[in-house]
């Protein structure tokens, strides 16, 4: 049943999605064939549905038809030569393991890059929703001026069938999401065209669509041809990535009973597209809507995409003439429909109350993609999420903690109004790796730290828990500082520090310069050390502190 829902769907929306990627509709058909078999295959992801998307059309029209007119001979080879190499693009990095790379894409980011995206694809659609040509423009602003321009030229049986398209499907899903409301509004609006004979009254109709599976043939590849296609490539693979991990993961933490392995994805959605290229098929991905339908329905393994496949199958065998008279506008709608999600105004709220820095990078990429166009804003976004990490890392938080007065926990003062600090001694904690960026900021730090302290010093206690990794930087800044202390007759302890820094620091000979003494697991460890130390501890005091220790131990295995 999950199979068939979804088959009931795609073939609507292939055709939908071929359309808006510059292409014949019959090839959208292609898309949701072999590419579905060979996931269902190799995918690790159960309920995940591949096939045509709007956000990988919209970025192969937006790179092909810079190099070729849209539904030409020349367009629809570059299409599919370029379906092939996003496929060996996806399996090269699944061989090399680098999937991580996607993670430069910042959820902000890719939120705005799809809610751009999503206006983008709307404007795309004016020439089927009002039912006149509109003319190729390198902008979707200029689409837009014509299409106010030239308003008066609008056919209104276009526009009422689009709009009465969107209101049906919008009663459907409101009722259930497994209503196949694309299909019914396609049988509707065909039979409606055929019997009024719109065509005449100038709507636009799809009309022939080949019959037949797709024959096996070898897309045209060369050097020049790669050369040309290598920043479409690259965009869609980074985007189709994102996209399809991002559904995968969902689906699994909706079921955990068993693991998406990011690798193993890359390779079946680069196979998927390989071995679609040789079967005429427009770059596939995985898509939110189909997938979210494939699990509400019931999909337990990925033997409902080999349904689907059948059905698709059965679809271009037997029923591609019933397509001849359906018009263009209810393809139109139904595009509109799939992007309505894709605009996440919710997310920009969301960020403006909670985190300015990721608002302004959503808007930036946002305002990039929509006025400039669409790798240049991708590209902005990889760079703003780099940038914006990278700044973040560079001056990591950083914390002086006191005892919390009766315990052996050490909190930050400025949040703990109970927390009190040592005498004699102060603690800092910083939170990130200490490396080239941020060792500049560590040795200021410290330096503020010590002059700000108005009260003698004679130990500075570094708490290093959550410094999780150590550079041959970090660790010649954290040599400068321990000298820079000891030539103001202050010692410097490291606590707490994990498994890797503890081995850079002895491999480095730091730590026997240091000197073991100096280096603890615990704070309150170091500070009771130092009290026996300096002799100061009257034997009530160290009674107690025994008993606390003890009781801490003792709660630490009990945990």
């Amino acid at each position: 049943m999950a199979g068939l829902t979804v088959g009931i769907m795609l073939v609507p929306q292939g055709m939908a999605y071929a359309l808006l990627a510059g292409m014949p509709p019959i090839y959208g058909l292609y898309g949701g064939l072999i590419p579905l078999f060979l996931y269902a295959l190799f995918g690790t992801s159960r309920q995940m549905a591949v096939g045509p998307v709007a956000v990988s059309a919209l970025l192969v029209l937006g790179g092909v038809s810079q190099l070729a007119t849209p539904e030409t001979p020349e367009y629809i080879s570059l299409v599919i030569t370029a379906g092939l190499l996003i496929g060996i693009a996806q399996i090269t990095l699944s061989f090399l393991r680098l999937g991580f790379l996607v993670n430069f894409l910042s959820h902000p980011v890719v939120a705005g890059f799809t809610s751009a995206a999503a206006i983008i694809i709307g404007i795309s659609q004016l020439k089927d929703f009002l039912g006149f040509h509109i003319p190729k423009f390198t902008e979707s602003y200029e689409t837009l001026f014509y299409a106010i321009e030239h308003f008066g030229e609008t056919n209104w049986i276009s526009v009422i069938l689009c709009i009465s398209a969107i209101a049906l499907m919008v009663v459907f899903r409101a009722i259930s999401r497994s209503i196949p409301g694309a299909l019914i509004v396609v049988v509707i609006g065909t039979f409606l065209s055929w019997l009024f004979d719109l065509e005449s009254y100038g709507l636009n109709i799809v009309k022939e669509v080949p019959e037949g599976l797709p024959i096996f043939q070898a897309p045209t590849i060369d050097l020049a041809t790669i050369q040309q296609l290598i920043p479409t490539v690259l965009t869609v693979t980074i985007i189709g990535i994102v996209e399809s991990l991002g559904i995968a993961k969902v689906l699994e933490a909706k079921h955990q009973n068993y693991d998406v392995r990011p690798n193993q994805e890359l390779f079946a959605l680069g196979i998927s597209k390989i071995g679609g290229a040789f079967f005429q098929a427009i770059p596939s991905s995985g898509s939110f809507t189909r997938s979210a339908i494939n699990n509400e329905v019931g999909a337990k393994t990925t033997v409902s995409s080999i349904i689907t496949f059948l059905l698709i199958a059965l679809t271009l065998l037997f029923l591609t003439p019933l397509f001849y008279y359906l018009p263009k506008a209810i393809l139109a709608a139904i595009i509109l429909m799939a992007v309505k999600s894709l605009f996440d105004y919710k997310e920009a709220v969301h960020l403006w109350h909670t985190h300015k820095e990721d608002f302004a990078m959503m808007m930036i990429t946002f305002m990039v993609t929509l006025v400039v166009n669409i790798p240049i804003g991708i590209a902005t976004g990889v760079l703003l999420s780099a940038g914006a990490n990278l700044y973040r890392s560079s001056k990591p938080h950083i914390a002086i903690l006191g005892q919390i007065p009766g315990t052996v926990h050490f909190r930050n003062i400025r949040r703990f109004s109970r927390a009190k600090e040592l005498k004699g001694k102060v603690i800092m904690r910083f939170d990130d790796q200490l490396y080239f960026a941020n060792a500049t900021y560590f040795k200021d730090a410290i330096k503020k730290v010590v002059k700000d302290c108005n009260r003698p010093l004679t130990y500075f206690y570094l708490d290093a828990t959550n410094i999780h990794g150590l550079d041959s930087s970090g660790l010649t800044t954290l040599k400068e500082v321990y000298k820079n202390l000891q030539k103001q007759g202050i010692q410097l302890c490291i606590c707490g520090a994990t498994g890797p820094v503890r081995d850079m620091l002895y491999r480095s000979g730091f730590m026997a310069e240091l000197g073991n003494e100096n280096h603890f697991v615990y704070l309150y460890s170091a500070h009771k050390y130092h009290q026996k130390v300096a002799g100061n501890l009257s034997e009530k005091l160290e009674s107690n502190e025994d008993a606390l220790q003890s009781n801490y131990i003792k709660r630490r295995l009990d945990q």
